[in-house]
Order: C-alpha cells, then structure tokens, then sequence
C-alpha cells in the first residue's frame, strides 16, 4: 500500500523515498541514492528516466549546500567510480541541469560550475577521466565551456612551455580524427569556435562518407567551403543533397545550372509519380521548368494539362503538336461513350440530391468510387474526400460531399444511407474497403458511412496482382483508364471536363467488368470459372479490420435482372 492507502503497482513503481530531504547532501550521497532508484525501479527505462529526472530538478531546486550547476558539476568528476551506471546517470543529471537552467541560473553559481567542468574537460582530454565521447560534447554544451574557461583552469598549472588551451583542443580535435570520430571532432571545433582545420579536414570526411559531419563544418566556415562541398557532392553524383545545401544556403547564383537540373529531376520524378499539380507548384515562376513540364505532359499523353499549362501560363507553340497524338491516345484509353452512359450529372443541391436518391433506388446494382485530393506532406493527415461517384448502366451522379456536407448534412446522411445501406443494391468497388475507411475518417458524424448492405469488391474477385482497375479494364475490355488525372486537385470548384469524365469512368467501368463477370459465370469454350458469388459481403462496418459474413443468395434475383438488362443494351 502507498503511503496514502492506494494500491502500489510493483510493474511499474520506482522507489523514490531516499529523495524525501536532501537539501544538504552531498553529491556522492547523491549519486549512490539515484543509482539505488534506479536499480530498485521495475518500470521501463524511459519511465524510470523521466521519473528520475523530475526528482533530479526537485534536488537542484532545493539543494542548499551546492548551486545547482555546480552541484552537477561535481556529480560528474565523481560518477567514472559507479562503473556502468556512469554514462547513463551522466545523460541523465546532464539533461536534467539544462531544463533546469531554461529556467533561469545564479550568475555565481555557473561561473564557479564552468571552472569545475573546465577540469572535467582537461581531465578527460588527458584521459585522467573515462567517459564517452556523447557526455563529453553535453558538458561542453551544458556548461557553455569555451577557451577562456580552459585557460583560467591551466593558468596556475601551466609551465613556461605549457600549450595553451586551443593548442591542447585542436590536438585533442587531431586525435579524434586519427580515430575517425569526425562528428564529435565537429562539435569540439564549433564549440570552440576554431577554424585552423581547413578544405583538407572536410575532403578527408567527404572521402569516409561522414557527409553530415561535413555539411555541419562546411556551414560552420562558410561560403566558400559550402562550394566546395556542393563540387564534392556533384563529383561523387549525389546531386539530392548538392542540392539541398544550394537550397539551405542560398547559392543558386553560385550554381545556376545544377540548380537547374535539380529543379527539373524533382519536376521529372513528380511528373513520372503522376502528381502534376504538385510538379507544376514547383515549376512556378520559372518559365524554362514550366516548359519543361508540358514536354513531359505531352510524353505521357497528358495532353488536357497540356492545355492547362499553356492556358495558363501563355505558353505558345505547344498546342499544335499535340493534334496528330489525339486520335492514337483516343484509342489507347476508354471513353464514356464506349460504356453507354447518357449523362454525368453534377450533385451539390438538395433537390438533385433526392432525384438522385430516386433514380438508385430502382436500380439492382450500382458502381461506387470516391476521389480526394492527394497529400504529399510527410506526417499530414489526409485530406477529406471530396467526390462520391455512383454509376448505373446509363448515368453517373457525382456527389459534391464537400459542399453537401457543409450545407445539409443531416439530408446528405439519410440520402446516402438508403443506397449505401439498402439490402436490395448491390454495391460494386474496386479496393473498396480503403474508401470506406476513408469516408468514415472524413465524416465521422455521418451514420451512412458507418455501415455498408451488399458490397462486392472487384479487386477480390480477379486479384490482379498490377494495373489496378486501369489494368483489370484493360484486360477484360481492351483498353484501360486514362489515370494521368487520378492525382489533381479535386477540392478545386468547379471539376475540369477531365476530371468529370475521369471520375465518372471509374464508377461506371465497374458494372462492365461485373458484366463480363456474370456472362463468364459457367465455364464455356475453355474459359475458367470466375467465381464471384463467394466475395459478396451483406454486412460491413467502416471500423472492421477483416471482411464480415457473406451473403450469396439476396443477390441472386438482382443479378438476374442485371443480365436481362446487359442483354438489352448489347442489343442495341
């Protein structure tokens, strides 16, 4: 039991009694009692580190024998006799000292700590002390130690041919890169400030691939040793962080053409990863990366954001190549007009909405897809999805869940629900249960993305392992989809002709492929059975981590009149 009655968890407890009163103890007393703590504590190490920490901060708070950086100070010369525990009591008075001095410190108190860390420098320099290199560079940083510090601690000890303290730091600095230890070598010389070691210091890291140690040093010295890091970077073909450093350090002019070429590599590589708004964010005020990017457009048959581009951005001389490419690209892709749809219909107001509702409600089965606009910020959360597409054989109706969610949402929810959640409505996607998880992240206040009736995923049916929906459509129908514009904004109002059609294609191509699926149902002229009846789901929340129970027979009447319907149109 606790001392005030409550149960103690023996898992996770650390004893911390010993540090009741010690406003007059001594750093040994100090240091034996804080490795007790730690050895006794049974929590994990973090816990137990940020527990002691905190004690730690009430010592140098309330300590009236010592200043508290000298009190640390002390600790330091005092923790090489506590063997293993040295380095990590080291990490852990060090971290908590300089929280502490954040919080503000004794003019006296830190001067008389930075002599007493001063020798604690000298003293591991000459090896009088073992400790880590790690703890050597926190003491430095802790105490604020610089040459003058070290002078005062040699001034009375120093012989008439003694070295003075920058001598004794750069033969220290000399050592360590005999050693190979080119990061703590950095951070003794900035430390100190000292600059001696010059292009043959950043060439010999540059040669070990110590490429941090070697941009931190060349930022330290300058501008000069920045270009030649950048010359290093470009002869060893690293031409990212080339780049970066120009980037960081405002040396465009010193390297207008690699800027250049590192401008077009990222506009390349985004263009080639399909994300062209973004490509053409970063080709922005510079008219040669711009038409660079429309050559690229062109290559990959893009040619709307050919269009869009020199629309844009006056750009002439473009617009006429591209006419003989029309009708090869024509033919390479689908098209609406190939699948029988009639109208693309545009949802954003109430009555549409509810007209749309009507119309689904007398259908068997629907295509469903769903568009958001892509995030490439590391960390950031993705953004809302911004379009739901629900196809029939012969319309598609494009909700704008954005603006009805703004405007009516309780009406958007019940709508949605009595297609989304009805029975009778076979609901056909392809990966459809990353959509489903993503609309219930958007719009968590709505039931009808919380549950699903009567799903069929395409993508189970044919586990096509590449190509994706765009690869399936062109196995089963011919040709594929267009997915150039798969990555565009679609938050932006209204939705370009491109976009519509795209976004209607990848709703209405799902009742094709199921198409094909029922008309190959039974194995005939040596085709294998497709089966499809198996992966329908009846039932399946937004939150389930696996696939729900099955339903094959609901579906059976509705997927009859779905071929009559099939027959119909093929018919026509």
């Amino acid at each position: 039991m606790g001392m005030d009655g409550s149960p103690i968890n023996t898992q996770t407890s650390i004893s911390k009694h010993a540090f009741f009163d010690l406003s007059h103890v001594s750093p040994l007393v100090f240091l034996y009692l804080l490795r007790s703590c730690y050895i006794h504590g049974t929590c994990k190490a973090s816990a137990k580190f940020r527990a002691l920490q905190h004690q730690v901060h009430l010592v140098l708070a309330n300590n009236s024998q010592y200043g508290p950086a000298t009190l640390i100070a002390h600790c330091l010369y005092i923790l090489p006799i506590f063997g293993s525990y040295c380095e990590g009591i080291s990490h852990l008075v060090l971290s908590s000292l300089r929280r502490f001095l954040k919080m503000g410190h004794n003019d006296e108190d830190l001067l008389e700590a930075k002599i007493c860390a001063a020798k604690l420098f000298l003293g591991i320099v000459d090896g009088t002390l073992a400790y880590d290199e790690g703890v050597l560079i926190k003491i430095l940083e802790v105490f604020d130690i610089d040459l003058m510090d070290i002078e005062k601690v040699m001034c009375g000890t120093r012989s008439t041919k003694a070295d003075t303290a920058k001598e004794v730091v750069e033969k220290y600095v000399t050592k360590l890169i005999d050693l190979e230890s080119y990061t703590i070598a950095v951070d003794v010389l900035i430390n100190f400030s000292i600059r001696q070691f010059g292009e043959s210091f950043l060439l010999k890291m540059m040669e070990c691939r110590q490429f941090k140690a070697a941009e931190k040093w060349a930022t330290h010295m300058g501008k000069s040793m920045l270009c030649l890091l950048v010359q290093e970077y470009v002869d060893k073909k690293l031409f990212k962080p080339a780049y970066d450093v120009i980037k960081k350090n405002n040396l465009r002019q010193e390297f207008p053409e690699l800027y250049h070429q590192s401008k077009e590599r990222q506009v390349f590589k985004l263009a080639e990863k399909g994300v062209w708004d973004v490509a053409e964010t970063r080709a922005k005020g510079d008219r040669q990366l711009l038409e660079y990017l429309v050559y690229l457009a062109m290559e990959a048959g893009y040619f709307e954001k050919v269009e869009e581009l020199c629309d844009h951005y006056s750009l002439k001389g473009f617009l006429n190549l591209k006419e003989p490419e029309e009708n090869t690209l024509h033919n390479r892709y689908l098209h609406l007009d190939e699948l029988f749809i009639e109208d693309v219909i545009w949802v954003d107001e109430v009555n549409i909405l509810h007209d749309a509702i009507c119309y689904f409600e007398e259908c068997k089965v629907v295509g469903v897809d769903c568009e958001w606009k892509p995030n490439y910020e590391k960390g950031s959360r993705p953004n809302k999805v911004s379009i739901m597409q629900i196809a029939s054989e012969t319309k598609v109706f494009i909700f704008d869940l954005i603006k009805l969610y703004e405007d009516v949402p309780s009406i958007l929810d019940e709508c949605l629900a009595c297609i989304l959640q009805s029975p009778s409505i076979l609901k056909l996607g392809y990966n459809f249960q990353c959509d489903i998880k993503h609309l219930a992240r958007s719009y968590g206040e709505l039931n009808c993305f919380k549950h699903f009736e009567m799903l069929l995923d395409i993508q189970n049916v044919f586990k096509e392992p590449r190509g994706g929906l765009s690869g399936l459509a062109e196995k089963i129908l011919g040709s594929g989809l267009n997915k150039t514009r798969r990555n565009s904004n679609w938050e932006q109002r209204p939705l370009s002709h491109y976009q519509l059609e795209y976004a209607a294609l990848d709703a209405a191509v799902l009742l094709h492929i199921f198409r094909h699926v029922g008309s190959h149902s039974q194995p005939a002229d040596g085709n294998s059975k497709i089966e499809w009846k198996s992966h329908i789901i009846s039932h399946m929340d937004s939150t389930a981590q696996k696939m729900p129970k099955k339903d094959t027979e609901t579906i059976e009447g509705s997927y009859q009149e779905e071929v009559a319907t099939t027959k119909e149109l093929r018919s026509l």
